[in-house]
């Protein structure tokens, strides 16, 4: 049954018919908006990651610490810490905390690491990540939403995140190898840019098929050969650019 549950909750990842109307939030219905944000987030923390087996302490501790509803449109910071996906604009989506929990869980981070994120989107999985890995290296191919997240990023202080507008799939050679990388757009086929630019030892978490079938998986590069593992089925925006050409 809990193995249901998780293919449920992994596949309501992105469907824009069902997301919520938009539901104005009133910060003069709190006496204090931070402290209700707070209670927010830690209730998300206990319901929807904790209950679900999520258990890295320093997980946990970055999901309390990092404000999502800075990361989330003015008009859904009333759904800032709802269990599910909201969009952010451009079609895109800012992914459902349990999501951004399970997938920052598998790269088993320790602290040191330099981590390569493809996908910033709204900058939240990169705040997350910038709380447990030495350097964050995070690229996003749309220039709005790349442009919105860099602000918001500088706008908190995060010092060990480098951003840059560009196409993903290519990765950052300069910057390479990475300890880890993480993907939040599916490509049909894993890149080759980034099978090589990830270190021997290195883990790579990424939603891997096609629009309507896909599957999240833990990749360890080991003595030169990628070991996969199936964790569950999602459903994420296709990964565009290189990727997209090489599957017309």
């Amino acid at each position: 049954m809990k193995k249901i549950m998780l293919v449920i909750l992994a596949f309501f990842i992105l469907s824009m018919a069902d997301f919520p109307p938009a539901t104005p939030y009133s910060l003069a219905a709190a006496n204090n908006p931070q402290e209700e944000f707070q209670t927010r987030r830690e209730k998300m923390v206990q319901t929807q990651i904790k209950a679900r087996k999520i258990n890295d302490p320093d997980v946990l501790a970055a999901l309390l610490k990092v404000e999502r509803h800075r990361f989330v449109p003015a008009e859904y910071l009333a759904l800032a810490y709802s269990d599910q996906p909201l969009p952010i604009g451009e079609g895109q989506t800012i992914s459902q905390p349990y999501i951004v929990a399970l997938m920052t869980e598998l790269l088993a981070l320790q602290g040191g690491e330099k981590v390569l994120e493809i996908g910033t989107g709204s900058g939240y999985q990169a705040a997350i990540l910038a709380q447990l890995a030495k350097e964050v290296y995070t690229i996003e191919i749309v220039e709005p939403l790349a442009a919105r997240a860099k602000n918001l990023l500088l706008e908190l202080g995060y010092p060990n995140i480098k951003m840059k507008t560009g196409d993903g799939y290519l990765g950052w050679p300069e910057a390479a190898p990475f300890d880890a990388i993480i993907i939040t757009c599916a490509p049909r086929n894993l890149p080759q840019p980034l099978i090589e630019q990830l270190k021997e030892g290195g883990r790579m978490v990424v939603p891997l098929g096609s629009s309507h079938s896909q599957g999240l998986k833990l990749i360890i590069k080991r003595a030169g050969k990628l070991q996969t593992t199936n964790i569950i089925p999602v459903l994420f925006v296709p990964m565009t650019g290189k990727n997209a050409e090489k599957n017309e």
